[in-house]
């Protein structure tokens, strides 16, 4: 397969061949990006800040409207906490993200970023997300590239790519009418690879889209890193219904990694793709390294969100590594950069 896909080639690729015959395809093309037959993954843990958000999208059973009795912000002394606890545990980064609280200016943002750099310099803080960025421009009235700027000095070393779920304006406008749109989500990667931060870039399918609605949701981040190379990694996953407001069924794990498969063929600009565990369960997040997949996620030591849904799947370091090694590859820490945190066995 020499030729760049597009929506034809992606939709023959798609019909002509089923989900085995299309995941060694992906495997093949995994295994000529990635030769060395390794396996990364990253120590940390997710921790949300808030849960109060007006975007109050559909799929999302995690947020509370603002004044609810439910809603919280996390005092500074409890995250401090919870980054203490992920040392601890060998872990090196971690992951903040909340929502899009009215009652949080930028200078709160700022303020957490320096105090967590002061007590932990070591730990690496991949925050927020392209739709805070954007309610934070827009709260603010400052430039999207000010509003990076000025977290980055605090101390934010890269943005992860919640709130793409689809980059389809038609889909945006049923399931998450508030949030940003798929320009602006653009946008602010856009500005951030262009301020030099690294970011990763995501998918929410299962939503009821069409399968060219996926296509065109590919390729608005391939033209984004042919442009900025900015993305070090690309990570699918799967609706989650339950809890939510959205009543469709739930993506099988077939169509799951179907659509991994076809995802590293198409994104041929993006280096690594991620298996999504957290979602899938380890065992199908263990079939996706022979789907397309390089990249095993995070250890998770905390998980808010998915969790939020019903889905509740944990795995341990060391099981994490084991899991890894049965499909027969070498598992390696790695930074959000990936580069790596140790040597090849």
């Amino acid at each position: 397969m020499n030729t760049r896909l597009d929506l034809p080639k992606a939709r023959y690729v798609w019909d002509m061949h089923d989900v085995f015959a299309l995941g060694h395809l992906a495997h093949e093309r995994r295994q000529a990006m990635h030769p060395d037959n390794m396996v990364t993954y990253i120590v940390d843990r997710n921790i949300n800040y808030t849960n109060v958000c007006i975007s109050a999208c559909a799929f999302c059973a995690f947020f509370r409207p603002p004044g609810h009795e439910q809603g919280y912000v996390l005092p500074t002394e409890t995250i401090l906490t919870k980054v203490q606890e992920t040392v601890d545990q060998g872990g090196y980064q971690i992951l903040l993200q909340g929502g899009m609280n009215p009652d949080l200016p930028l200078s709160y943002y700022t303020g957490l970023l320096s105090t967590l750099k002061q007590h932990f310099p070591q730990v690496a803080v991949h925050g927020f997300s392209p739709s805070e960025i954007w309610y934070l421009h827009e709260q603010e009235k400052r430039p999207v590239a000010e509003i990076l700027t000025t977290l980055r000095q605090a101390g934010l070393d890269s943005m992860p790519g919640g709130g793409a779920e689809l980059l389809v304006n038609e889909i945006r406008a049923r399931v998450s009418p508030r949030k940003c749109t798929a320009d602006q989500w653009i946008a602010v990667m856009e500005t951030a690879h262009n301020l030099g931060m690294r970011t990763t870039a995501t998918m929410m399918f299962g939503q009821g889209e069409t399968f060219a609605q996926r296509i065109e949701h590919l390729d608005r981040l391939r033209d984004l890193q042919d442009r900025t190379q900015g993305f070090t990694a690309f990570i699918p996953w799967t609706f989650q219904p339950r809890n939510t407001r959205m009543k469709m069924p739930e993506t099988s794990s077939h169509a799951y990694l179907k659509f991994l498969a076809l995802s590293r063929l198409y994104l041929d600009n993006i280096p690594n793709i991620q298996a999504s565990w957290v979602t899938q369960g380890p065992m199908v997040g263990q079939l996706a390294l022979l789907w397309g997949a390089n990249d095993f996620g995070s250890t998770m030591l905390e998980e808010n969100v998915v969790a939020a849904t019903g889905v509740h799947f944990r795995l341990p370091e060391a099981e994490l590594r084991t899991l890894v090694q049965r499909a027969g590859f070498t598992p390696c820490r790695r930074k959000m950069d990936y580069s790596l945190c140790e040597e090849k066995a």
